[in-house]
């Protein structure tokens, strides 16, 4: 099993290897004390690569929107280890809890009212969140030893092509802290978003779950 850490250069990120399927545990903690300190993790998902930084943190949100030189008023996107960590990071109605059972883990973001709990600037603004539970061994071990939702937006720099693979995240985000290392992501589309905060879901972004399967699923 890979569960090593591994310094390439002072002016790159610490990489922490993992296997993908396995975590180890220390390495995990690793990572979630990383994250826990504000600092900023990539990590492997169930599409690409993920930027790992703690919601609540604003100064840590801050940062991450200045590694990827995102407009502040871009919302982010949440990753939970489980339905309670999504739960305490949005408020989910029954249609929201319906799609999650459907389509939880997998690359599917219901987007929901945001809690309290959250850093405005993760908002972008608004007043939702879009939270997912990812189908990938490493990113929901991430989560639950973060104890709380954390970041998923993607490894790359705002307007470039998304990363897949750990060589792609350094190459894009060089002053990022850390990348856990667990080899290529799957790739292909990115998640798909649904707006259930209103009465009736709708379609944010088109991606890996078609939207006529969301439909069906009502």
């Amino acid at each position: 099993m890979l569960s090593s850490l591994v310094y390439l250069d002072p002016n790159m990120p610490v990489i922490l290897q993992v296997d993908p399927d396995a975590p180890d545990p220390a390495v995990i903690r690793q990572a979630a004390e990383m994250v826990h300190d504000g600092l900023v993790v990539a990590y492997p998902t169930d599409t690409l690569y993920g930027l790992a930084v703690d919601p609540r943190n604003a100064g840590a949100v801050r940062r991450l929107f200045a590694l990827k030189g995102r407009a502040e008023t871009s919302a982010l996107t949440l990753i939970a280890a489980d339905v309670a960590h999504a739960r305490a990071a949005g408020d989910f109605s029954d249609e929201a809890d319906r799609i999650a059972a459907t389509f939880w883990p997998g690359p599917l973001t219901i987007v929901v009212l945001a809690r309290p709990i959250l850093a405005a600037e993760v908002l972008g603004g608004g007043q939702t969140v879009g939270i997912r539970i990812p189908g990938h061994p490493v990113a929901v071990a991430l989560a639950r030893d973060a104890g709380f939702c954390v970041t998923a937006t993607s490894a790359n720099r705002s307007g470039e092509a998304a990363a897949a693979t750990p060589d792609a995240v350094a190459a894009a985000l060089p002053d990022i802290d850390a990348i856990l290392d667990g080899g290529a992501a799957p790739g292909g589309r990115p998640s798909t978003i649904v707006n259930a905060s209103g009465r009736v879901p709708v379609l944010v972004r088109d991606g890996a779950v078609p939207w006529e399967r969301v439909l069906k699923s009502f």
